[in-house]
């Protein structure tokens, strides 16, 4: 049976109950007088509770002004450090500010000093190409008067070679022109300058150039099979007399059975 049940039954059957038993009544009114509050003892609770309540006011005052102060204390902590943040932050901008400045300042300058160096290389690239166009123009003069005296001067040590081979050797120095016309020497038909030197029997080819390349050694060697075959007359001996032989003429020459001499004098022992 719930709470609630019973004080439903006790509400229905207790004032019958009293009716019909007088020693039940009497026990119950015993018992409310028990633990009935009397004027007397309500108004001591009731001081006591104002008194307990009084206190736990205190007490609460006391809690609340202590944290109070804590709160207190902890803003002026905080007020503290955002006013030293503000100082640090108004540091860091004027720092930033001041840096920023200098950047500017040094990009002005690296600017004026690319502005320069971008001028003088203009001005340097002028003077090189100045320089450029001279010495090509100083290249061509050379180049042209080098072989006027590159003919001359194998003209001249061909004069040298023959005056020499005769006069102290007893050897014939022919100079040889003639035209190929099946084109053997140079691919086509066209003229063919060729020295001979003829030392007892033998017939001897000699080239005498101021430069030889790996393309004159070749032609050099149909020059000895043009005559051959122009003359039905074997050559011994094919002679190259240069000062200047390139490195990759070397090996054509010795690959094609070529002598190679440096001067013309060198060649008087042969």
């Amino acid at each position: 049976m719930t709470v609630e049940e019973l004080k439903a039954r006790l509400q229905t059957e207790l004032p019958e109950l009293l009716k019909q038993d007088q020693s039940f009544k009497q026990w119950l009114e015993q018992l409310i007088r028990q633990t009935a509050i009397t004027p007397e003892s309500f108004d001591a609770r009731f001081e006591r509770m104002l008194q307990e309540f009084a206190a736990d006011r205190v007490e609460q005052r006391r809690k609340w002004d202590e944290q109070n102060r804590k709160w207190d204390e902890q803003n002026r902590k905080w007020d503290e450090h955002t006013r030293e943040f503000n100082e640090w932050g108004a540091r860091f901008d004027a720092h930033v500010a001041e840096q920023r400045r200098k950047w500017d300042e040094q990009n002005r300058k690296w600017d004026e000093q690319n502005r320069k160096w971008d001028e003088q290389n203009r001005t340097n690239q002028k003077l090189l190409d100045e320089i450029a166009l001279s010495r090509s123009r100083q290249e061509q003069g050379i180049s042209a008067l080098g072989s006027r005296w590159g003919l001359a001067s194998e003209y001249s040590f061909r004069n040298a070679l023959k005056g020499i081979l005769e006069k102290s050797f007893g050897v014939e120095v022919l100079n040889i022109n003639e035209f190929d016309d099946e084109g053997l020497v140079f691919g086509r038909p066209d003229q063919v300058e060729i020295d001979i030197i003829i030392k007892n029997g033998e017939t001897i080819l000699c080239e005498l150039k101021s430069s030889m390349s790996k393309g004159d050694m070749y032609i050099f060697d149909r020059k000895a099979q043009y005559y051959e075959r122009r003359h039905q007359r074997p050559i011994q001996r094919k002679l190259v007399i240069s000062p200047m032989v390139h490195p990759t003429a070397r090996p054509v020459a010795e690959k094609l059975g070529i002598e190679v001499f440096s001067y013309a004098e060198d060649a008087t022992g042969f």
